[in-house]
């Protein structure tokens, strides 16, 4: 399967590369990891790598590059990344335009765009 079709916001490419900057050297990207969390959405975290792990397509962002695992595949497909910041909320961000409110694929037509967030919380140092 090849990579997702995504689209990430100015506010979360500089985000991104603020985090590679200051934890990854040279060829390092963000790894995202994405798996279904049931009718509460979506489970993700990311993390500063220096390269990718086997199995990881490889995302171009403007030079910026994303390391997505074969399980996070096909959830980004179609989905914008964007980055938030304020008082209630700071992190990235998943919208899909024309998804389900739920993961679990059982929601009728007619919800508002699914969302899902990664807290800074869940920034992994390895």
């Amino acid at each position: 399967m090849g990579a997702p079709v995504l689209t990430v916001s100015p506010a979360a490419e500089k985000f991104m590369r603020r985090l590679v900057r200051f934890g990854g050297g040279p060829g390092a990207g963000i790894r995202l990891h994405v798996s279904g969390g049931g009718c509460s959405g979506y489970m993700s975290e990311f993390s500063v790598e220096a390269a990718p792990l086997e199995g990881d397509a490889v995302v171009d962002v403007n030079g910026l590059r994303l390391f997505l695992s074969a399980q996070s595949i096909p959830l980004l497909d179609g989905v914008t990344v964007d980055c938030v910041d304020s008082p209630m909320q700071s992190g990235l961000t998943f919208s899909r335009a024309h998804g389900a409110p739920c993961a679990c694929g059982s929601a009728a037509g007619g919800h508002p765009p699914a969302k899902a967030s990664i807290s800074l919380a869940s920034l992994k140092r390895r």
